[in-house]
C-alpha cells in the first residue's frame, strides 16, 4: 500500500499521552487532588483534535485523534468530549507502551507525549516523542500554525 499523500497543513498525526506523566511535570499542588488535576488537564487537552499547531520539531502537526492514558486514582475522571481515554487497570507504562503498539500499526504518525525515559525505550521504533512541555506550550496555542 502507496503511504499517504503528505497534508499541506500538517502531518496528520494521534497524539498519546502520559498524563500522570503531563501532570506531574509541574509543581502546582496536584498531589492534593490527583483527579482533580487529571480532569483540568483533560479538559485543556480536549481543544487539540483536528487542530493543527507547532510540532515538537517546529513543523506543523495536525492532531487527528487524542489518546490519553489515566492510571490510579484518576482512572475514575471523566473523559471530556474529542479524548479518548484509556483507564489502565494495572501500571500505567503497561497501558501506555501496549496502546502506542497498537496504534503505531495504524495509518498516520504518532506521537507520544512523556519525559519517562524508562517508557521511551519501550515505544514503538515508528513513534515520535515530545515532553509534557510541548504539550502544555500547544494547548496553549493549539491553532498557531493554522
Amino acid at each position: 500500500m502507496p503511504p499517504a499523500a503528505a497534508d499541506p497543513a500538517g502531518s496528520a498525526t494521534v497524539v498519546l499521552v502520559d498524563v500522570a506523566n503531563v501532570v506531574g511535570s509541574r509543581p502546582d499542588g496536584w498531589w492534593r487532588d490527583r483527579a482533580g488535576a487529571t480532569g483540568r488537564l483533560l479538559s485543556r487537552l480536549a481543544t487539540l483534535p483536528g487542530t493543527t499547531t507547532t510540532g515538537p520539531d517546529g513543523a506543523p502537526l495536525h492532531v487527528t485523534a487524542l489518546v490519553a492514558v489515566v492510571e490510579g486514582q484518576a482512572r475514575a475522571v471523566a473523559g471530556p468530549v474529542g479524548v479518548q481515554l484509556v483507564r489502565a487497570a494495572g501500571s500505567g507504562d503497561d497501558a501506555l507502551a501496549e496502546t502506542a503498539a497498537a496504534l503505531a500499526d495504524r495509518d498516520g504518525e504518532l506521537l507520544v507525549v512523556t519525559a519517562d525515559r524508562g517508557l521511551r525505550a519501550r515505544l514503538p521504533r515508528t513513534a515520535r516523542l515530545a515532553g509534557p512541555r510541548w504539550l502544555l506550550d500547544a494547548v496553549d496555542r493549539p491553532t498557531a500554525c493554522g
